[in-house]
């Protein structure tokens, strides 16, 4: 499968998102921003990363946060995981939020997720008047045990 990454006019710059050890699943993405931009404690910004992508159909791109800001300074995504369709031809944006306890700020060029590709199942919908029994039945939340 190949991917194809456009860069934005204003994002030549910038590398392409790439994998930074042989045995990573997921590609970093960079932060498009000019200057500084400050994500105050529990709030919520859009980050553009200054890419677009052409994925084959039954492939999508997920979005999810880098362990590292997570850890270290509560940034996470507020969808994680986010997912890219194989449709889209839009920039990719980043929605970051803050729920550390101090402002973060994010600089041009700076690491601030990581995609991963997955190939996805797109089954034929058939409505069903019944669904098969199962031991669980309609029981969720926490129905298992701890």
């Amino acid at each position: 499968m190949k991917l194809q990454i456009k860069r934005l006019e204003n994002a030549k710059d910038l590398p392409l998102p790439k994998f930074m050890t042989e045995g990573s699943c997921g590609m970093d993405l960079y932060a498009n921003v000019e200057g500084e931009v400050v994500v105050n404690p529990m709030e919520i910004k859009l980050i553009p990363t200054g890419i677009s992508i052409s994925l084959p159909i039954g492939y999508e791109a997920q979005i999810r946060p880098r362990s590292g800001l997570a850890l270290k300074n509560g940034i996470a995504l507020v969808n994680s995981p986010g997912t890219i369709d194989s449709d889209y031809r839009g920039e990719i944006g980043v929605i970051l939020i803050n729920l550390g306890k101090e402002p973060f700020i994010i600089r041009r060029g700076d690491r601030i997720a990581q995609m991963v590709i997955n190939k996805v199942v797109i089954p034929e919908i058939i409505e069903a008047e019944n669904l098969d029994e199962t031991i669980r039945g309609k029981d969720g939340f926490g129905s298992t045990g701890l």
